[in-house]
């Protein structure tokens, strides 16, 4: 529903069963922005965050998730997934709106 949202509202999304596959795909010259889910496996998506932010300090990263982690260094923002979509796209323009 998300991704279908977001494609729907004008993003292009690139969407990935794991943090494996994201983190192999990640360009920083092609992709504005990440959005991830902390309940993922085998890596956390705070452990990915982690890894984005060492590859391309400047690229947010938004966890938009149920289970937000105790340790939220290496993101921009956390939403909860009660949120509705059209406030997370919001989110999602300052965010971009923001990058230097």
């Amino acid at each position: 529903m998300t991704q279908w949202f977001l494609d729907y509202v004008g993003f292009v999304v690139h969407a990935f069963s794991n943090a494996e596959d994201a983190l192999a795909q990640f360009n920083p010259k092609i992709h504005d922005l990440v959005v991830t889910d902390n309940s993922m496996s085998p890596m956390s998506g705070a452990e990915m965050a982690h890894i984005i932010k060492m590859r391309s300090p400047a690229t947010p990263v938004l966890m938009y998730t149920g289970a937000p982690p105790p340790d939220r260094s290496c993101l921009d923002a956390v939403v909860q997934r009660t949120v509705s979509l059209p406030v997370l796209k919001d989110i999602i323009d300052k965010l971009i709106a923001a990058r230097p």
